[in-house]
């Protein structure tokens, strides 16, 4: 998805960098041996370290951007209207920017423009694209629009919920719907956010509440064997571990590492009406077990749009419209506002 640097593992990067802290700990300052670090007082872009790669985000006001990635100033604008988040996905050779636009009714398209500039391409009807890191694939989703004022509903309304594999040379595209049983439930599995791991095959799908505040979940979905992207073969929901409250907390999003742990946000608790006491930017394996707490969240604000450099050395994510970034797992520092996704380029 980015710039390919030669790095460590991720665990061993993040764990080096600091060693490991204990859920609900607080930060005593951003050195490198912070334990465990807040977004609450985070050090200011100066105090990070130098050489990020680029970024690419999309702002409130809709339009696609790149960011200085040291102010977080917009040093360019590539779409002035009409994106919105929370997923955009940078092609591997750092070429194409692939994104969701909304100019209007109940539809939902996936665009790409080169980073250099120019003219959009309509891809595809859908959402969260995200590009595999060879560069071959494109996986999104393809579910009812989430804007105000499109609702979705009907007698076969889970049948609108899929997860789409898109060969980019060919068009070719392999379709994951919801299971059989879920479907028959009636309450549909909204796909929220796609990361793919390093072997090219393995997705991990976000997957938002399908009713009230529960039900949120991270699923490892093998393309090579799964038939749906929520329940059945191929298909391994990681559990939620650790304090507090295991049971009831949930991942809101989940991102994988170059070394196949996941980068997530974990959230508690569950439940309506919605009394969110805890947000954690963890990094875990597939078991959910922790490996390492990258940062404390701010509990009322949702934390989305995970992102993890080639290297595995730079992790971002929004707290809220706040965009923060984290080197080798330290501190994370505040770097902009007024965004909706961002992306590593």
């Amino acid at each position: 998805m980015r710039a390919t640097i030669a790095a460590l593992p991720a665990a061993v990067m993040l764990l080096a960098a600091c060693s490991g802290g204990s859920a609900g700990t607080a930060a005593p300052g951003p050195s490198a041996s912070t334990a465990a670090v807040a977004s609450p007082g985070a050090s200011p872009p100066a105090a990070r370290h130098a050489a990020s790669p680029g970024i690419v985000a999309a702002t409130t006001g809709g339009a696609l951007v790149v960011l200085n990635q040291s102010t977080g100033a917009v040093a360019r604008t590539l779409v002035p209207s009409g994106v919105i988040g929370d997923e955009i996905s940078v092609a591997p050779d750092g070429s194409t920017v692939y994104f969701v636009t909304h100019h209007g009714g109940c539809q939902d398209e996936i665009e790409s423009v080169p980073v250099s500039g120019g003219s959009a391409a309509t891809i595809a009807t859908g959402q969260y694209p995200a590009v595999s890191p060879d560069g071959t694939k494109l996986a999104f989703a393809a579910e009812p629009s989430l804007t105000i004022g499109c609702v979705p509903g009907g007698a076969n309304l889970t049948a609108r919920y899929k997860l789409l594999v898109r060969t980019l040379s060919t068009g070719r595209e392999a379709v994951f719907p919801m299971s059989p049983a879920s479907r028959a439930s009636g309450l549909p599995a909204p796909i929220s956010h796609l990361s793919w791991a390093r072997d090219n095959t393995q997705l991990a799908v976000s997957i938002s509440q399908p009713e009230d505040n529960e039900g949120w979940a991270v699923v490892l979905v093998d393309t090579a064997a799964a038939a749906y992207y929520e329940g059945g073969v191929g298909d391994t929901p990681v559990p939620v571990t650790g304090s507090p409250q295991a049971q009831d907390s949930y991942y809101r999003e989940g991102v994988f590492l170059p070394d196949g742990n996941l980068f997530v946000s974990r959230a508690c608790c569950t439940g309506i009406p919605v009394k969110n006491t805890s947000r954690l930017m963890w990094e875990v394996d597939i078991s959910g077990a922790q490996v390492h707490q990258v940062a404390i969240g701010y509990p009322a604000l949702e934390h989305t749009s995970l992102d993890v450099s080639t290297s595995g050395k730079w992790l971002l994510y929004l707290a809220g419209n706040d965009l923060y970034v984290s080197h080798y797992g330290r501190t994370p520092a505040k770097l902009a506002t007024g965004l909706v996704a961002a992306a590593w380029m």
